[in-house]
C-alpha cells in the first residue's frame, strides 16, 4: 500500500509539472499543481463576512467564454421557464412527453401522469434556451413564479437553441401549490437586488439532494434573517427570540423573505463594503485577474466559488455577495479570523475521495468529489472550443458522515 501511495504521489506531481510547463488546464479542481493552481489574496472584510479573492497562479485566462446567465436570458426573453404541465405550449416537444417524473424524498405523488400527459411537478420545471449562446445555470439560483418558487439543484449548461429540457429544482416555498403566474422570472427585477439562496440552503440542495432538508433549511434561514432584521422592540417583546416578528412576515417563500424591505436592507448593510462601491471593487478584481472567492462567515471558512474567468465572476458578483451576506446574518459560533494561509489551505485541500459524475455528452460534465470534510462540485464544459472547468464550488460539509446520494440522472459513460 505504501508503494501504491508513493506511485500515486509521483503521478500527481508529474501531472502538475506537465500542466505548469504546457499551460494546459487539467479538469479536476483547485488542487491540481504542487504549488496550487489558484492563489488566495488578502480578504475584503464586511462585518461577519470575509471574502478572499482568488486568482490563477499561472496568470489570466485569455479566451472569451461564450455563456449567457439565467438572469440575462430571462430578461431578454430568450430563456423561458415554465411548469412541466404547460410544456406542450413550448416550441420543441421531444423528450417531454412520456418521461416518468422524478419524485423527491418525502414528496406526495404528483397530480397525474400517463404517456400522453404530464402534470406540474414539485421538483421539475421545463426550460428552453432560444438564444444563440449556451446558458450557464448555477445551483442556488432562484426562479420565481408558477405554483412555487424554485431553486436550481445543480450546475449545468444548456446548449444554444436547445430542445426544452427537464430542469431539476427544489421548492423553496413550502406551503404553496397554486399558480402566481404562468411563467417564471429571475430573483429580482433590479440587478442591484439580485440574489440566490445562501450557502446553507444551497448546500442542502447540492449535497443532501433532499426536498425536506431544503425546506427545513429555508424555514431556519427565514427565521434567523427575520430575527437579525427585527426592530429591537420586537425582539424584546418576544423575550429575545424575535419569533413574533418572523411570523408577521406572512410568507414561507425564501425569495419573498429576501424581498422584504427590512431583510433586504439588513443584507445590503452586511454587504455594504463590497456593494456600495461595486464598480470600483469589480474594477480592482479585474485588474488583479480574480476569478473567485473563498468565503468565511464569523471566522469560519465555509465556501468557495471559482469561475473560469473574471468576466463570469463579475456577472455573478451581486448575486453571490448578497447570498454570502445573508449567511452572515444567521446564528453560529464565532472563530478567530482566518488568514490568507488558512483560505489557501482550504482551497488546496485534496478533493479526490468519493466521486459521482453526470452530464450531457458533448455539452458538459458535472462531478461531485467528497474528501476529508469538504465537497467539491465541478462543472466542465465539453462544448467545441471550451473543454475547461466553467465553475467550481467547494464547501465545508456540515455533516461529513452523511452518505452521498447519487445525482438524479447518473450517466456512467465518459462524456468526451
Amino acid at each position: 500500500m505504501k508503494n501504491l501511495g508513493r506511485l500515486a504521489g509521483a503521478l500527481v506531481l508529474a501531472l502538475a509539472v506537465f500542466v505548469e510547463q504546457s499551460g494546459v488546464q487539467a479538469a479536476g479542481g483547485p488542487q491540481e499543481t504542487a504549488n496550487g493552481f489558484y492563489k488566495v489574496l488578502a480578504p475584503i472584510e464586511s462585518g461577519n463576512l470575509l471574502l478572499f479573492p482568488v486568482v490563477r497562479a499561472s496568470g489570466k485566462f485569455t479566451s472569451a467564454t461564450p455563456f449567457i446567465t439565467l438572469d440575462e436570458g430571462i430578461k431578454s426573453g430568450q430563456v423561458e421557464v415554465t411548469e412541466a404541465g404547460r410544456a406542450q405550449g413550448m416550441v420543441r416537444q421531444r423528450g417531454l412527453i412520456g418521461v416518468p417524473p422524478y419524485r423527491g424524498d418525502g414528496l406526495q405523488p404528483y397530480p397525474h401522469h400517463d404517456d400522453n400527459y404530464r402534470g406540474d411537478e414539485v421538483n421539475t420545471l421545463v426550460l428552453v434556451n432560444n438564444s444563440d449562446k449556451p446558458l450557464l445555470l448555477l445551483a442556488g439560483e432562484i426562479v420565481t413564479g408558477g405554483k412555487q418558487d424554485r431553486v436550481i439543484a445543480k450546475d449545468r449548461i444548456v446548449p444554444a437553441g436547445s430542445e426544452p429540457i427537464d430542469l431539476g429544482v427544489f421548492c423553496i416555498e413550502p406551503g404553496r401549490w397554486t399558480a402566481s403566474s404562468s411563467t417564471f422570472g429571475a430573483s429580482a427585477k433590479a440587478p442591484a437586488h439580485s440574489f440566490m439562496v445562501q450557502p446553507s440552503v444551497r448546500e442542502r440542495a447540492m449535497v443532501a439532494k433532499d426536498q425536506q432538508e431544503v425546506w427545513n433549511s429555508v424555514r431556519g434561514s427565514i427565521s434567523q434573517m427575520a430575527l437579525a432584521s427585527a426592530p429591537s422592540a420586537s425582539v424584546a417583546m418576544d423575550g429575545g427570540s424575535g419569533a413574533g416578528y418572523a411570523r408577521s412576515m406572512g410568507t414561507t417563500s425564501y425569495a419573498r423573505a429576501m424581498e422584504d424591505s427590512s431583510i433586504s436592507a439588513k443584507v445590503d448593510e452586511a454587504a455594504a463594503p463590497v456593494m456600495k462601491a461595486r464598480e470600483q471593487v469589480i474594477a480592482q478584481l479585474r485588474k488583479e485577474g480574480a476569478i473567485g472567492v473563498v468565503v468565511a462567515v464569523r471566522g469560519e471558512i465555509v465556501w468557495a466559488d471559482l469561475f473560469v474567468d473574471t468576466d463570469l465572476l463579475s456577472r455573478y458578483w451581486t448575486k453571490l455577495v448578497r447570498s454570502y451576506a445573508a449567511e452572515s446574518l444567521t446564528e453560529g459560533g464565532s472563530h478567530a479570523a482566518p488568514t490568507v494561509a488558512d483560505a489557501q489551505h482550504f482551497l488546496d485541500a485534496p478533493s479526490g475521495g468519493t466521486e459521482t459524475s453526470e452530464g450531457d455528452v458533448g455539452v458538459y460534465r458535472y462531478r461531485e468529489l467528497r474528501s476529508d470534510g469538504t465537497e467539491t462540485f465541478l462543472l466542465e464544459s465539453l462544448l467545441p472550443g471550451t473543454n475547461y472547468d466553467v465553475h467550481i464550488s467547494k464547501l465545508k460539509l456540515r455533516n461529513a458522515e452523511a452518505p452521498i446520494k447519487p445525482p438524479r440522472r447518473y450517466h456512467p459513460e465518459i462524456y468526451r
